[in-house]
């Protein structure tokens, strides 16, 4: 084990993470940019975009989760880095030969957006099998300080780039880094086991002592009870019975597991409501924020991406307080203050004006919301994996991102109706009113020790050992 507990499998795994989020983030609202700049579309428009691409995606990929649940999570990783290299190579094709169209961009987010869920199922499910329990927080910090310091980095090159070679060109390297992302998590090593779904043996083993316990046999969830205490026990040993493996097949029941997993747990509901109303609030008006910045106070593209990338610092900061504060006031008190924090910091965003002043604001109210965000984010992602059985992680994080999504193209696409009737400004201000309300989601969160919650369904079995390490 290397120092940290993390190995070198997680070193290939943050390395191919930190080169596909620096693509990213240097082609930081690349989209919206395009459609304003090149194909000057409205603010309905660029909300629809940002909107249509999340809600489709999200419905597409619904039944990917239990689909990745049933493959080696490492092969769906590399397809779907590649696959998202393809897809954007088209919009700088189209964009050389004059045929690019607001269609096209649109089908294309769809795609990326498909390809960002699966991979996120895939990948918290692999990161699982990587890092022992005790080290989760350790390297859901790494990843998150990496999350930040190439949002600090990518805009302000970004925004340079577009300004010297043109609007697409950032694309162009962001496709270039899902190619090196798919080279690095090849590197990791094929020692993956295939997960399989099996079927029930065919006699039921005795259960020795007090505390009877379930046979777990698939990775679905469904379970042969123990042997009640009346039953006749055998008179001679007999030989024990290898289940059956049958080829993985995706059952309809397999499609709502992750929510029913979710809302069973009071905890992980709580942080599931309160991190998908906070994001969908926080997520919405940043189209109109383009539009009010660039669009309407003239900022460039440059001061709008340098006005998000400096309070990034607050992400380093933040994830690497993370660890410590939870060593000393525990998870649920670290997500309940910096839960209410984050929550505090967006309303200052309906006050931007024109000039440095306007730029300053937005830097101060960015970096409060970051360091609280960045705070805020390890502890949960680390608590949403060490509740979540191995056999369901797939299922669990593709319910969570697909809601994710669409419950933020919903509230984008309304917000951008409420922006036409009103203006961006009163959009942005109404968003910001309405999180104030969310800590409340937070007061019913309370972290109970012990791991994954009970299910109360007859069939339902939560594996109690975690993947094989690869």
């Amino acid at each position: 084990m290397a120092r940290g507990g993390l190995g070198r499998e997680f070193r290939w795994l943050w390395t191919a993470y930190a080169v596909s989020a620096f693509g990213t983030r240097l082609s930081f609202d690349a989209f919206p940019l395009i459609a304003v700049l090149v194909l000057r579309v409205g603010p309905t428009q660029v909300s629809a975009l940002a909107a249509t691409g999340l809600a489709v995606g999200a419905v597409v990929a619904l039944q990917l989760g239990p689909w990745v649940e049933f493959r080696r999570k490492r092969p769906v990783m590399m397809t779907m880095d590649l696959v998202r290299c393809a897809a954007l190579l088209t919009v700088p094709a189209a964009y050389a030969l004059d045929l690019l169209t607001f269609p096209q961009l649109l089908l294309v987010s769809m795609v990326v957006a498909v390809a960002d869920i699966t991979f996120t199922a895939a990948s918290g499910a692999f990161l699982k099998s990587l890092v022992p329990p005790e080290h989760l927080v350790a390297a859901n910090g790494r990843f998150e300080a990496t999350t930040w310091t190439t949002t600090m980095l990518g805009p302000p090159l970004g925004g340079a780039a577009m300004g010297l070679f043109g609007p697409v060109v950032t694309l162009l390297i962001d496709a270039t880094s899902y190619l090196l992302s798919a080279a690095g998590i090849r590197a990791i090593g094929d020692r993956e086991p295939h997960p399989a779904r099996t079927a029930p043996p065919t006699h039921t083993a005795e259960v020795a002592g007090a505390g009877a316990s379930e046979t777990a046999v698939g990775a679905v969830g469904a379970a042969v009870p123990a042997a009640p205490a009346t039953q006749k026990t055998p008179t001679a040993p007999t030989a024990p019975t290898t289940p059956k493996t049958s080829t993985p097949r995706l059952r309809p029941t397999d499609l709502l597991d992750g929510w029913r997993f979710l809302l069973a747990d009071p905890a992980l509901r709580s942080l599931f409501l309160n991190t998908i109303v906070v994001n969908a609030l926080i997520m919405a008006p940043a189209p109109l924020l383009l539009i009010l910045m660039v669009g309407e106070l003239g900022f460039a593209p440059w001061q709008y991406g340098l006005a998000f990338a400096v309070p990034c610092a607050g992400g380093l900061i933040g994830s690497r307080l993370s660890r410590r504060l939870v060593a000393r006031h525990g998870d649920d008190r670290v997500l309940r203050v910096a839960g209410t924090l984050r929550a505090c910091w967006p309303l200052g965003l309906a006050f931007i004006g024109h000039g440095p002043a306007g730029l300053v604001l937005v830097m101060v109210v960015e970096l409060g919301l970051i360091t609280c965000i960045s705070v805020f984010n390890p502890v949960m992602a680390t608590q949403r994996l060490t509740r979540t059985p191995s056999d369901r992680v797939a299922r669990v994080l593709t319910a969570w991102s697909v809601t994710g999504k669409l419950a933020t193209a919903a509230t984008t696409a309304l917000w951008g109706l409420l922006a036409a009737l009103t203006t961006p400004r009163t959009a942005i201000a109404t968003a910001g009113l309405l999180l104030l309300a969310t800590p409340l989601l937070l007061l019913t969160h309370r972290h109970r020790p012990g791991g994954a919650p009970r299910i109360p369904a007859p069939n339902d079995h939560q594996n109690p050992e975690p993947l094989q390490k690869n």
